[in-house]
């Protein structure tokens, strides 16, 4: 009986949540945070420029933010509603950030590329690399570590590196984590290392993104 009552009494307390309008629940527009994710990973997860994300929502570096903030995904409009009355104001285009240069890139990892950009299995923001289960992850450019963890569904253990404010890179699939978030890294230092991907085979899942949109890694990786 006492069971019953708890489930329940915890069901009221979701609906009644829900119908505060503080729900869980998000819109087209907008993310509510949830704990351990940042700004990166936010951004990441819709296939937005940070910067961006960053700006839309007054967050300065956006460092600071918490479980349960509103992140617009999208800028505000012109338009504002103060009780009945509506307002429509035009506001100053925000600034653009200048585009800054690739750096100079390597390859993440040993190995082939087993599922190229856009291919199945995998996300298709990037490329699968095939390796063998524990080998070495290396930074393929110098960086920030700017999101480090498992929160992002698909990608396993990751790493996504901040290059400057144009480039990010990202590292999936990991057994082993060896960076932590706010860490600089240099190229071709270890900062993982290899777990099971799609299939689960070992292999890298590696992505380049510019101003948040993913890019084909092949345009920018050496030959070899």
């Amino acid at each position: 009986m006492v069971a019953r009552f708890a489930v329940g009494f915890a069901a009221l307390l979701i609906v009644a949540a829900c119908g505060s309008g503080g729900g869980w629940q998000d819109q087209p527009d907008q993310h509510i945070v949830r704990r351990g994710e940042t700004l990166f990973s936010i951004a990441w997860r819709y296939g937005k420029d940070p910067a961006d994300v960053a700006r839309w929502n007054q967050l300065g570096d956006g460092s600071l933010i918490y479980p349960g903030q509103v992140i617009r995904l999208t800028p505000q409009s012109g338009s504002s509603r103060t009780g009945t009355s509506t307002q429509t104001r035009k506001k100053e285009p925000l600034p653009k950030i200048p585009a800054q240069p690739p750096p100079a890139w390597t390859w993440p990892t040993s190995g082939r590329i087993n599922v190229e950009f856009g291919g199945k299995p995998g996300s298709g923001t990037g490329v699968l690399i095939n390796g063998k289960a524990g080998q070495s992850i290396v930074a393929a450019a110098s960086g920030r570590v700017v999101y480090a963890g498992g929160g992002l569904i698909g990608y396993g253990q990751l790493i996504i590196l901040k290059h400057n404010d144009t480039y990010l890179s990202a590292y999936g699939h990991n057994a082993k984590l060896l960076v932590k978030e706010g860490q600089e890294v240099k190229k071709g230092q270890r900062i993982a290392t290899m777990g099971e991907g799609p299939e689960r085979k070992p292999r890298l899942h590696f992505e380049i993104r510019r101003n948040g949109k993913p890019v084909n890694p092949r345009q920018y990786l050496p030959a070899r």
